[in-house]
């Protein structure tokens, strides 16, 4: 049976994650309180940020960029797409 818990990112009960998706504290307060579907959308929001800005997650700088960004869009709700950012049709 799958683990149910209160997603803090959609505001409602979801699925929760199968395993711990990121090192540290973090990871554990992600496992903990984000579920399957805003997991999946943060991984499908990173990929745009990394395409968009060129980054490489190889690059300290870039990472730390990466995590901010991942605590403002699972936990704080207020992301921004790069400047110029317009979605494929």
């Amino acid at each position: 049976m799958p683990r149910t818990i209160f997603c803090e990112h959609q505001k409602r009960e979801a699925e929760g994650l199968d395993f711990v998706p990121y090192p540290g504290e973090l990871g554990q307060r992600i496992y903990a309180h984000i579920g399957k579907p805003a997991w999946a959308a943060w991984l499908a929001h990173q990929t745009m940020l990394i395409n968009e800005n060129r980054l490489s997650p190889r690059d300290p700088k870039h990472r730390a960029f990466l995590e901010k960004e991942l605590q403002k869009y699972l936990f704080e709700g207020n992301t921004d797409k790069p400047a110029g950012y317009t979605a494929e049709e």
